[in-house]
């Protein structure tokens, strides 16, 4: 019997018939890999962003939710105020002390409501305050005298709602009574507001049926305005963590 046997058509002979594998072009694979890393970072960024939108949107919701709807803190603070020294030799200032209280209204607590009670050793006015911050004012109803005086909100005096809440919210745990210090602003009424419609649904609620003026800071008016033909009131309140002492002059027959 004879025995026919077949080389394999895989096994190449001598190196002949071996398969032949294109080799990988450096160039297109270098352009492959940053194509491939340039994908990579696309789809991260992208996961980033989508991450940050939601954490931004969730904190938004959240604060919305978390803020005590018609819920009063009440806020406390002792300030010193070296203008009343009662002697120019004396190295620490006197404290006297600030009391309030302050509520959150609005669909996301952008009004502040404070109410500035009758000072028990002090010649400051009691005063109902909002601050809006969504039509950026701000109205003093002076108790005393049932007026109420409307001004551009000062973003640089008054903390932001969420942080005015913050501070509100650590006042009231009656463990942390700062001692601060006082900053005085004078304000100058300018004119009369016969309509308060346009004012924002709150204080519209404050000042109608009331006079209503409107007022601006003193340092921005042209010409020289004398004290003895104004008629000054103040009121002490605090939104930031100092007290403000806000002088209301109006002048005589206006």
């Amino acid at each position: 019997m004879v025995k026919i046997g077949f080389n394999s058509p895989a096994a190449p002979k001598d190196g002949k018939g071996a398969l032949l594998v294109a080799e990988p072009d450096p160039e297109t694979a270098v352009v492959d890999g940053r194509e491939n890393s340039t994908g990579r970072c696309l789809f991260t960024l992208l996961g980033l962003a989508f991450i940050l939108s939601g954490l931004i949107i969730g904190g938004a919701c959240l604060y919305r939710f978390i803020v005590p709807k018609n819920k009063v803190f009440h806020g406390r603070m002792q300030y010193s105020d070296s203008n009343v020294l009662p002697d120019a030799l004396e190295t620490e200032a006197p404290y006297f002390l600030a009391s309030e209280d302050v509520q959150f209204l609005g669909n996301d607590g952008n009004v502040a409501l404070i109410d500035v009670p009758v000072p028990e050793f002090d010649d400051a006015d009691p005063a109902v305050i909002i601050h809006d911050f969504e039509l950026i004012l701000t109205a003093y109803l002076d108790l005393k005298l049932d007026n109420c005086y409307v001004i551009a909100l000062n973003t640089s005096v008054v903390l932001p709602p969420r942080n005015l809440l913050e501070l509100f919210m650590r006042l009231a745990t009656g463990d942390y009574l700062p001692q601060t210090y006082l900053v005085h602003e004078d304000l100058m009424v300018t004119e009369r507001i016969d309509n308060v419609d346009q004012l924002g649904y709150f204080i519209y609620r404050l000042c109608s049926g009331k006079k209503t003026y409107r007022l601006q800071h003193r340092n921005t008016l042209k010409g020289i305005q004398k004290r003895s033909t104004e008629n000054c009131h103040r009121i002490k309140h605090f939104a930031n963590k100092f007290v403000l002492d806000t002088l209301i002059c109006e002048p005589y027959g206006i």
